[in-house]
């Protein structure tokens, strides 16, 4: 088993790109591989909110990991690491999704507190599922902490300094969608740098996030820019604070934008710029295109990418 934290840089969530009659679209999904790694990710985040892990079954899950890890390696990106939402009720389930994970190809397991019995999840049991499957999982594990899709359970900085300093070696990470801050630069200052990696979990707060000791970002918005986030985080890296925070506010802007879109909205902004898959979400989630957009979201994304084909145009160039 691999004990060493993600390396720092941006992370995809990766979308799911479906055909009209919902099958896996193996075709837009490795167009969005090849733009991704050509745009400088550290790493892709498969099956998890954005990639529709919901409602992906077994089978799937698998060809969508071992497509990725072997069109990277086809394009000569070997070192772009995988990250695969394995989150499910029991830990039963999880560890079966891990084990699968790993043989196709994964690095990391990104994994969800069981959210369906929400009552009965108090801290205790949120931390001893967490332990239970970081005691028996083939690969290291992030702690996943979103809210908004967990019926609200929301996990301390005190659970996860917990978790991480119980499991070293095997709990290597959290992503923080809950947009905390304050719990991110916590956990950043109680656990070793170099063995764990807290990530900002938006765009919204990328650069607040690195300040406060975020291990670069996992962000829907990357989907969309990629280069982008890269160009900030080189800025943050650099010293040049004025540039990023002016940067900053621009995907800060769009990433909201994108926010009330949702998954296929993300999708269909993908199709109308770059040009393949559709705004197609499996049902329940709805199907949309750029035209049913309106200006006041569209606007900020549209500043956003034509700096990301600015920026890609200036690296081509290097």
């Amino acid at each position: 088993m691999a004990t060493t934290k993600p390396p720092f840089g941006v992370y995809t969530p990766l979308v799911t790109f479906f055909k009209e009659d919902e099958s896996l679209d193996l075709d837009a999904i490795k167009a969005h591989i090849k733009r991704m790694a050509e745009g400088g990710v550290a790493g892709l985040v498969l099956q998890g909110s954005n990639g529709e892990a919901p409602h992906l079954d077994h089978g799937e899950r698998i060809n969508i990991i071992q497509t990725t890890r072997s069109y990277l390696n086809e394009l000569g990106f070997t070192t772009v690491k995988l990250i695969v939402g394995c989150g499910a009720a029991s830990v039963r389930e999880t560890l079966v999704l891990i084990s699968e994970a790993s043989q196709a190809g994964a690095d990391y397991a990104l994994v969800l507190p069981p959210a369906y019995w929400t009552a009965a999840m108090t801290p205790a049991v949120v931390e001893n599922f967490f332990s239970s499957v970081a005691a028996e999982a083939k690969i290291p594990l992030l702690i996943y902490n979103f809210p908004g899709v967990t019926s609200g359970i929301d996990i301390s900085s005190d659970s996860i300094v917990r978790l991480a300093k119980s499991n070293p070696g095997k709990i290597v990470g959290c992503k923080l969608t809950c947009g905390n801050l304050g719990k991110l630069q916590r956990v950043w200052s109680c656990l070793p740098e170099d063995s764990f990696a807290a990530f900002a979990g938006k765009s919204d707060f990328m650069l607040p996030g690195l300040v406060a000791g975020s291990n670069g970002v996992i962000a829907a918005l990357a989907n969309v820019v990629p280069a982008l986030h890269v160009r900030l985080l080189n800025l943050w890296q650099d010293g040049k604070l004025q540039e990023a925070r002016q940067l900053q506010s621009k995907l800060s802007n769009a990433d909201g934008a994108l926010q009330k879109v949702g998954v296929a909205g993300v999708k269909a902004v993908i199709s109308h710029f770059f040009g393949y898959g559709t705004g197609r979400g499996r049902r329940p989630l709805g199907t949309t295109t750029v035209q049913a957009l309106n200006r006041e979201i569209l606007e900020p994304l549209e500043d956003v990418i034509q700096l990301e084909k600015k920026q890609r145009s200036r690296l081509s160039r290097i």
